[in-house]
């Protein structure tokens, strides 16, 4: 690494925007946890389907039984309440980052860019010292207390927030999101009874001046944050934009973890401000540090230990988005290389599967009643993402083979609609998808997209 960028790196600089990220994301996952838990969704999302589709490679990912999923998420809202109060930071880190991992890998049904991200924030927060200041170990131990820390520490989760916000506007630089407006096209007239602002959304232009504003705003809207001079009229833009998202789709309380999470990129004075403001519970927390504590030697030698695992985190982060470039067709109706890519709200695709099961013994061939073992949100997704449709069909010749019949073979008829178009065949109907294997190579199966 260069000298210059070693020595900006380990400069030390203020705590308390680490301090305020900590709190900001242990907030967010006890008020989420909480609230997943009361809607039910536990048993709707993992106990009562009889199927749960698999991550790549994490297909040994199981639920517990119910008394034991409940405990799990039991234990994440303790775990992110520990983590806010910074109370035995480092295990309730390790433990918040594993819960919260699990529970998303359970079913890749449920899969949201937002949900990476806040395992991928988690996982940051480790080896943080964000429980340094502002929080209960100081109350503890007020030998622990640092007023400095490295600045790598606050710059990890400033550059995760910007690869993630960078690659969701470069996305949108494509032909349907620019110039044909969709599928926002689609998404803002239905929004059109909105209050305020639901006149907006009925005038013909909106959703391309929604579609050019989305993509420059993703693409710079890090540096507008980071940047003095613009910071504060950017941020009131990042409240305005995921106000505006929050209200327009479903997506729960990503916009409340975005507009905190972006509050890292305000100054140490900013945040110590904030801090000032709430000083009566600070001091019910802290202990003033002494002096020598400021610039203590130790605050550079983190970064020398886990410099190579940064790296390389930062590097996947950067490199494995472009994997898509690898597969032939269009990213978006293969969906190879799609996930894990911050490619955010950029397709409106649904489709209908139809599954028939067939008997080699007698020759009988019948169709699959796929809601007898998928719930309405894993049948929706299932019918129009490749891999989900084959981790189904393999499903079905052991659960049918279970049933006798012999050495079943399974195909499926699957139409997809992409951005409104006429829908059309997804796979190939006559292929016998127990004969194929998931994996890194190119899915022959999947026909060619005719709207190109």
């Amino acid at each position: 690494m260069p000298h210059s960028l070693r020595s900006w790196l380990t400069q030390p600089v203020g705590i308390a925007p680490l301090a305020t990220l900590r709190v900001v994301l242990g907030a967010m996952l006890v008020f989420s946890t909480v609230r997943f838990v009361a809607l039910g969704w536990v048993d709707d999302h993992y106990l009562c389907p009889d199927f749960h589709f698999k991550y790549y490679g994490f297909e040994w990912v199981e639920p517990l039984p119910g008394w034991a999923m409940y405990g799990v998420h039991g234990l994440l809202i303790l775990s992110s309440l520990f983590v806010m109060l910074g109370l035995y930071y480092r295990l309730a880190a390790v433990m918040q980052f594993l819960l919260f991992t699990y529970i998303e890998l359970i079913d890749l049904t449920y899969y949201l860019n937002h949900y990476y991200f806040v395992s991928l924030v988690c996982l940051l927060l480790i080896p943080a010292p964000a429980n340094r200041a502002y929080s209960l170990d100081v109350r503890r131990n007020p030998a622990l207390r640092l007023d400095k820390v490295p600045r790598w520490t606050i710059f990890i989760f400033q550059l995760q927030l910007g690869i993630v916000y960078f690659y969701a506007g470069l996305w949108k630089i494509n032909y349907d999101w620019l110039i044909n407006a969709l599928p926002l096209r689609i998404w803002v007239p239905a929004n059109d009874q909105l209050p305020l602002i639901g006149w907006l959304f009925k005038w013909h232009f909106t959703p391309w001046l929604f579609a050019w504003i989305g993509m420059l705003y993703d693409v710079t809207i890090v540096f507008w944050l980071a940047w003095s001079r613009t910071r504060v009229w950017a941020y009131l833009t990042v409240i305005i934009f995921h106000t505006l998202t929050g209200l327009m789709f479903q997506i729960g309380v990503f916009p409340l973890v975005m507009i905190g999470a972006t509050l890292i990129f305000f100054s140490e004075q900013w945040h110590e401000r904030l801090w000032t403001i709430g000083r009566w519970t600070v001091r019910r927390w802290t202990m003033d540090p002494p002096m020598s504590n400021v610039h203590r030697s130790n605050v550079h030698r983190p970064l020398s230990i886990v410099q190579p695992s940064i790296v390389l985190f930062f590097a996947f982060q950067l490199l494995f988005p472009w994997r898509y470039l690898l597969y032939p067709g269009n990213v978006f109706w293969t969906e190879e290389g799609y996930r894990f890519c911050f490619r955010v709200m950029l397709m409106e695709k649904a489709g209908t599967a139809a599954f028939f099961v067939k008997d080699a013994r007698t020759g009988r061939e019948g169709e699959v009643v796929n809601s007898d073992f998928l719930n309405a949100h894993q049948e929706k997704q299932m019918a129009m993402q490749p891999d989900m449709i084959l981790q189904f069909a393999h499903f079905l010749k052991q659960h049918y083979e279970k049933q006798g019949v012999a050495d079943p073979t399974v195909r499926a008829e699957v139409y997809v609609t992409l951005n409104g178009r006429p829908s059309q065949l997804l796979i190939d109907p006559q292929v016998d998808l127990t004969k194929i294997r998931d994996g890194w190579s190119h899915k022959t199966w999947i026909t060619e997209y005719s709207y190109q």
